[in-house]
């Protein structure tokens, strides 16, 4: 059988672990070294895109993929359905987002996270739902493509959250943006992070530990390959017996 670049292509073998929006990367990079039609890439792309919140992006691949000027009616009304839901987010949102944006609010916040919501119930009326709101906002932006936002609200959620579930699932968000940011320095601190956690925390089952750890192997790809000291980090971290 005769090989081809593709049979090179570790993509389907890396992407089941990723995190959806990390595969852009990827597929712009296939789609620079055109090891598949460009039109396959971009069928990838829209499909990719009818799982997240990206609209306006999944309508210029469509139309540059199709040739056309017009966006489906579907994309048109999920694009409408988009904005109004992130309207509702940040009017839910909007009592902590106003507390966090204000600096001398801010400076009243302690290391200490039972003082700290006891304070915002107390002095600004912002309780578990606010801070519920600003969690979901946060998931909302970044679905939407707006990494820099979500990792901003993503990491101010952290420092107001008691539940560690949650808490797990905004640092991996937080990772997520910072990664897609290429912010190498602080995505490489955030992974640091994450696995301590996943060290350290109590899983509902060994397996769940386990699919944690592979996500984590999965998502430090690129940090180690872009960051100064990451051949050094990968080899460290793959050999360690966990």
């Amino acid at each position: 059988m005769e090989e081809t670049k593709e049979n090179y292509d570790l993509t389907p073998r890396v992407a089941p672990n990723l995190d959806r929006h990390l595969v852009f990367p990827i597929l712009e990079f296939l789609q620079e070294r055109q090891l598949y039609p460009d039109e396959q890439i971009l069928k990838f792309k829209i499909e990719l895109l009818n799982k997240t919140n990206m609209v306006d992006y999944a309508m210029d691949i469509h139309k540059s993929l199709y040739h056309t000027e017009d966006a489906p009616q579907d994309m048109v009304e999920r694009r409408a359905e988009v904005v109004a839901r992130l309207k509702s987010l940040e009017e839910a949102a909007a009592p902590l987002v106003t507390f966090l944006l204000n600096p001398n609010a801010v400076q009243e916040l302690r290391a200490d996270k039972q003082y700290n919501l006891q304070m915002l119930k107390e002095r600004y009326q912002i309780g578990p739902d606010q801070i519920e709101a600003l969690y979901q906002y946060a998931k909302f932006q970044f679905e939407c493509g707006n990494y820099s936002g979500a990792a901003d609200y993503l990491y101010q959620y952290r420092t107001l959250c008691s539940n560690l579930e949650r808490s797990l699932s905004a640092l991996w968000g937080k990772l997520a943006s910072e990664i897609l940011m290429q912010n190498w320095d602080i995505a490489l601190e955030e992974l640091n992070r994450v696995k301590e956690i996943i060290d350290s925390k109590s899983f509902a089952s060994p397996l769940n530990q386990v699919q944690n750890r592979i996500w984590l192997m999965h998502w430090g790809l690129y940090i180690f390959f872009n960051h100064d000291n990451g051949r050094t980090q990968i080899i460290d971290l793959f050999i360690q017996d966990k």
